[in-house]
């Protein structure tokens, strides 16, 4: 009998029991794969778009607008990654002020409205303009669960490419 080489078990990345659909606020982070630097360069501290990285900046900007759930508040494109700040709004429409992150168990609104949906629409729209994959698979996130914290994700995100020599996906 051949013996099938044990596969590697893949690590969970998403909390567990955690709707990905409730209002509130996500940092997401989306590698392309291999962090190839594909997506431009950073010049002077700023960061500065190829071709492939100006169709994900159209295509970021498009998200509030095809999908009306999904309100991106603040992002940045770097040569390898982005980072977004995005918010799903309730289901009255309305933004939640303070509640960053509500439970909610037994409600189970369409797939359409979770973060992991956007971002598989995200990446397939950008792959569909260019002709190929660029993206890693799957993505990071991070509920984002009070103000401060809100707050240190918007300046990280605005801050992102003058400190890009010392990033984590920065490759020397």
């Amino acid at each position: 009998m051949i013996l099938l080489k044990e596969l590697p078990v893949r690590k969970k990345i998403r909390l567990n029991n955690y709707d990905y659909s409730n209002a509130g606020c996500y940092f997401v982070t989306i590698c392309v794969q291999d962090g190839h630097e594909m997506l431009g360069e950073i010049m002077k501290g700023q960061s500065v778009l190829n071709e492939y990285g100006l169709v994900v900046k159209q295509e970021i900007e498009n998200i509030s607008k095809i999908r009306k759930e999904c309100v991106v508040e603040n992002f940045v494109i770097m040569p390898n990654h982005i980072h977004l700040i995005v918010q799903i709004v309730g289901d009255d429409g309305n933004r939640p002020v303070k509640d960053y992150t509500e439970q909610r168990a037994d409600c189970h609104p369409p797939l359409r409205k979770s973060i992991p949906n956007m971002v598989q629409g995200l990446k397939g729209a950008v792959t569909r303009q260019i002709g190929f994959s660029l993206w890693q698979r799957s993505f990071h996130d991070h509920i984002i669960r009070d103000e401060a914290e809100y707050q240190k994700t918007w300046k990280y995100i605005d801050e992102n490419p003058a400190k890009w020599s010392d990033d984590c996906y920065y490759k020397k």
